[in-house]
């Protein structure tokens, strides 16, 4: 996978004691989802029945396990003193693939050399922030600035060293630039085409490039730049959602599915959508910036807008300048941590000292800053259901612990808000889901 961030929380070893000899209630509850809203964005009951058990609260001063209630339960037998002892497992960041589209059109020349100028640092920032990252960059690449393509001037990019394999531009171990001509109106398109090199966007067409599809990872979560000062021809709608086919702007292209389209095998799934553009209102989309010479960009890119808002992505005013890639790199980076997933395949740490790997006397809990959510064991993937749970690798030889999706997510909100890990307890029956 590469470098990935791992959370110690939770970094030594805790022992945990409970007499379970004695009868008492326990309270099952249902977690809320926790949510994020970003700058400039607009985001887009407990069952009786064993089988149906919600996840359990308990506060972090409470005892763990807890005594259970064997009439109804059954997971601990009523004459078993049980002792446990807890390790956190490692809970990594999964690694991120960030995709900037900058429009090559020659009024996009001060903004080109921002991003030639910023995007080093960009990405050492993204580091910083523990992420195993990569960035791919479309966009025309030359040595030369100022080029002329079928007549038309163009402003061309040349990311320099070390983000870039060497002196003349060429990708490197966590960059890749495909070389394409970005049109004012059809940085959407050329994403979609060049991703899918459906008809008219291969490398050797006008408005194609280079195959970088396998340069992303499926385990990554994907976040899109776009650098533009026009609106879009093709809707957001179009860029989610499309069937594939003949492309509705042009009927000489042709367009694969929309990033969220299922054959895609969810590679953009959760992905975020930032940029900088014409905008010039939080209110109104279609208001237009306004430069310090008095004049304007093309189009207030409504359709900019509204991705952004649709994924809780971040965006910058392009009339502003300089002075405004210095937040819109920071604000991308922090968008991109926050976009961040957490991996929930999990190696089981070895027993602390005195304990044995017993696969029918392990617990997981969720440890987050306030409460420790305990889960039920469940027999695969399949039987997850909406409350959660986790499951083995292997039932007669455990190595792995997976997290059921909705427990994921909530390792996933916990984490959001600041910590998380995942506790594995040795030596008390295992609690079924």
């Amino acid at each position: 996978m590469g470098p990935a961030t791992r959370l110690h929380v939770l970094a030594s070893t805790a022992a945990l004691l409970a007499a379970c000899a004695s009868r008492s209630s326990v309270r099952f509850t249902t977690l809320d989802d926790a949510s994020d809203e970003g700058a400039d964005a607009v985001a887009d009951g407990a069952s009786d029945a064993p089988s149906e058990l919600a996840p359990e609260v308990v506060t972090a001063s409470d005892v763990v396990p807890v005594e259970r209630d064997v009439a109804t339960d059954m997971a601990i037998a009523p004459d078993a003193a049980c002792t446990a002892a807890a390790v956190s497992a490692t809970l990594e960041r999964l690694p991120v693939d960030i995709i900037w589209v900058v429009d090559n059109s020659a009024s996009m020349a001060p903004a080109i050399d921002q991003v030639i100028v910023g995007l080093n640092g960009f990405a050492a920032l993204v580091g910083t922030r523990g992420l195993d990252y990569r960035v791919v960059l479309l966009s025309i690449r030359n040595v030369t600035r100022r080029i002329t393509v079928a007549g038309a001037a163009r402003y061309a990019m040349c990311i320099p060293q070390p983000l870039a394999g060497d002196a003349m531009c060429g990708n490197g171990e966590r960059f890749f630039h495909a070389s394409v001509d970005i049109r004012s109106t059809q940085p959407l398109e050329q994403l979609l085409g060049t991703l899918g090199q459906t008809r008219g966007y291969t490398a050797v067409d006008p408005r194609g490039g280079e195959a970088w599809r396998p340069f992303l990872r499926p385990e990554a979560t994907k976040s899109i730049v776009v650098v533009t000062d026009d609106q879009s021809r093709l809707s957001p709608d179009d860029f989610d959602r499309f069937a594939g086919g003949t492309n509705p702007n042009s009927g000489s292209f042709s367009l694969p599915p929309g990033l969220l389209d299922p054959s895609w095998m969810g590679l953009f799934d959760r992905y975020t959508f930032s940029a900088i553009y014409g905008w010039g209102s939080a209110t109104d989309p279609g208001a237009r910036c306004t430069y310090p010479d008095a004049t304007q960009p093309p189009s207030a890119g409504a359709a900019y807008t509204t991705l952004v808002a649709r994924t809780n992505g971040v965006r910058a005013r392009i009339c502003d300048g300089a002075a405004a890639w210095g937040p819109f790199f920071e604000s991308i980076a922090t968008a991109v941590v926050r976009a961040s997933r957490v991996s929930c395949d999990l190696a089981i740490p070895p027993p602390p000292a005195g304990q044995v790997l017993d696969p029918q006397r392990i617990n997981v809990s969720i440890a987050g800053s306030a409460t420790t959510t305990r889960l039920g064991n469940v027999r695969g993937r399949a039987v997850c259901g909406t409350t959660g749970g986790w499951y083995y690798d292997n039932e007669a030889a455990p190595t792995r612990v997976y997290l059921c999706p909705a427990s994921c997510e909530r390792a996933q909100a916990e984490l959001q808000m600041g910590a998380a890990s995942v506790q594995v307890q040795f030596g008390c029956q295992t609690i079924p889901g």
